[in-house]
């Protein structure tokens, strides 16, 4: 799936040749799983202390087609960690004209959306870049299968292996759209537990600043929850825990680790 891949692709460029990696920690340790498109079926592990399924099918403007029964495997999450039972990630992209669809107004399906870079009128520039990002959550959250989107805690997945923009003020404008929708609607959001919905970014610091760069304080990209990917076991996704968010003020509250062809992940809280 996209988020082993940018895991594994974590090694390569910090001069890492990924290695067979043990099988997932039987001790008291409790992990949870990722899944998406390439799970489709395939049997997912069980007892799961908490699940994160693809809403994307590998690029931001797909579906996957195993989402409806990859959530009703995640909904026997165990719990016991920090994290939801069940959270939700989705590929991002700021394809520009290359694109199969791009923005040519303010407007997304039917609403005046406020800008903060001012008009989209077709160009690839921060408003229209920002307009794509806002539409692609809308998309992602109205229009993929998800019941009850304002009840999920979303993490979008930021990784070089989609298409971005060589600038990257105009690919932070993009996430800054999807953050803002999908903030809209899970400002007020729980999920069954009790626990809060919202949104966070899934990615390595490496792939973050090619592709966002250095994030100014006055983002709404800053303080927003990371998902750290690279390790290769266990003990690897615990050290990485006390590593640097991927924004200003950005807790690491999640960290994966990649075993046995499966995607595990660890609560650092």
């Amino acid at each position: 799936m996209a988020c082993t891949f940018l895991a594994l692709l974590g090694l390569v460029v910090t001069g890492m040749a990924p290695v067979a990696a043990a099988p997932p920690s039987r001790n008291k340790d409790l992990v949870g799983n990722d899944v998406s498109w390439p799970q489709c079926g395939k049997t997912l592990p069980s007892g799961q202390a908490f699940a994160i399924v693809g809403v994307t099918g590998g690029l931001a403007n797909n579906t996957n087609p195993c989402l409806a029964e990859q959530l009703a495997w995640a909904a026997d999450s165990t719990g016991g960690t920090a994290q939801p039972k069940v959270a939700l990630y989705v590929n991002t992209a700021n394809p520009g004209h290359e694109g199969s669809w791009w923005p040519s107004s303010n407007i997304y399906p039917d609403v005046q959306v406020a800008n903060p870079y001012g008009t989209c009128a077709g160009a690839v520039d921060l408003a229209c870049s920002y307009m794509y990002g806002y539409a692609k959550a809308y998309d992602d959250a109205t229009s993929r299968g998800v019941t009850d989107p304002g009840e999920y805690f979303w993490w979008l997945d930021v990784e070089t292996g989609n298409s971005w923009q060589t600038k990257t003020d105009l690919n932070r404008a993009d996430l800054e759209g999807m953050v803002a929708y999908f903030k809209s609607i899970t400002a007020e959001g729980e999920d069954a537990d009790g626990e809060d919905a919202g949104v966070g970014i899934y990615s390595t610091s490496y792939q973050w600043g090619i592709i966002a760069g250095t994030v100014p304080s006055s983002s709404p990209l800053t303080g927003l929850p990371s998902w750290l990917a690279g390790a290769r076991t266990l003990r690897g996704a615990k050290s990485n825990c006390s590593l640097p968010g991927l924004t200003p003020g950005s807790p690491v509250t999640v960290t994966q680790y990649v075993s046995a062809g499966l995607d595990y992940d660890y609560s650092c809280f």
